[in-house]
């Protein structure tokens, strides 16, 4: 069996990324339903509002689901608890140590996977005790490393260093994608950028449309002196890549970031003074339009189906 579904309870080996302002229980228990494992994105939820929807992403589907936990949340401690209160199985953490909170997640019955970057934290991560990995190559939306390593170099180097069942991140979006990343040595993949683009996903239908347009090159990553995070163009972006060619200091950049800025552009939908995150994956899905969770995941199995058929076919080198 797939050390994913086995470790996850799950039919397929496909996880949707625990995404800020996209990731609520529609589209965590959408995921779950069909056979993937859904998570739920705290990054951008209060304590209560996190509450909230892990009591209504259980009533949605009886699938199993998780939570994706940014580690340097200021209010964790109590996030933590809530996950304990509310029987919560599965947590992916990420953007921080697993050292401190993975014995305790264990502790109240908790599998935990944790995002990696790199082979040297995919080896830290495994000392902590975590029972998944998820390596993030340099395509990925959002928070990505600072390494800028490419998914495709990525996977075999963590690979290398582990044996724990390994999710592939970062420029996944399709079947074929997720055959490529399984050949590499993933055991399945995290998926954020087609599952964020959904009818079930939270964001904005502006933002979505927005990113549904994007052309090759329409992306790039930023701010990496706080949080490199991959950004569509647009005025905000402009205004970073200004500041940062005349070499801002972090506090100049955090002034210009302020809050609320990810809101603003992915929930609220203002595409000039938003921060807009999106992987460059999306550029394989211009032209069309939301489709739900569902018909995304039939299609990234039926890919999948197809390119092994296809592999299976050619002659040997």
């Amino acid at each position: 069996m797939n050390p994913i579904c086995e470790l996850f309870g799950i039919r397929y080996p496909i996880i949707s990324g625990g995404m800020v302002w996209c990731s609520g229980w529609r589209l965590a228990s959408a995921v779950s339903q069909a056979g993937g494992l859904g998570l739920l994105g705290a990054g951008s939820m209060h304590p209560e509002t996190l509450r909230e929807h892990i009591r209504c992403c259980r009533e949605a589907t009886s699938a199993p689901f998780g939570v994706n936990i940014p580690l340097m949340y200021p209010q964790i401690e109590e996030i933590m608890q809530i996950i304990a209160d509310e029987g919560v199985k599965v947590v992916f953490t990420s953007a921080g140590s697993p050292k401190k909170w993975t014995g305790w997640l264990h502790e109240h019955g908790v599998k935990v996977a944790h995002v990696v970057s790199s082979s040297k934290f995919a080896l830290k991560a495994e000392e902590a005790g975590v029972d998944a990995l998820v390596a993030e190559g340099f395509e990925a939306g959002g928070h990505n490393g600072r390494e800028e390593t490419t998914t495709l170099c990525l996977i075999p180097a963590v690979r290398a260093v582990t044996r724990l069942p390994l999710l592939a991140a970062g420029g996944i979006a399709t079947g074929d994608a997720l055959y490529a990343a399984m050949a590499l040595g993933a055991d399945g993949v995290q998926i954020g950028s087609r599952f964020a683009l959904t009818v079930e996903s939270s964001a904005h239908e502006a933002f979505k449309q927005r990113c549904l347009s994007l052309e090759e090159g329409d992306t790039k990553l930023l701010l990496k002196q706080l949080a490199p995070t991959r950004l569509v163009k647009n005025k905000f972006r402009d205004e970073v890549e200004q500041a940062e060619w005349v070499g801002a200091s972090v506090e100049q950049l955090r002034e210009l970031l302020g809050k609320g800025r990810a809101k603003r552009g992915i929930f609220e939908g203002d595409l000039d003074e938003g921060e807009l995150e999106i992987g460059q994956a999306v550029s394989l899905l211009r032209g069309q339009q939301p489709v739900t969770v569902a018909q995304v995941m039939e299609e990234l199995v039926e890919g999948y189906q197809r390119t092994s058929q296809r592999m299976a076919g050619l002659s040997q080198l």
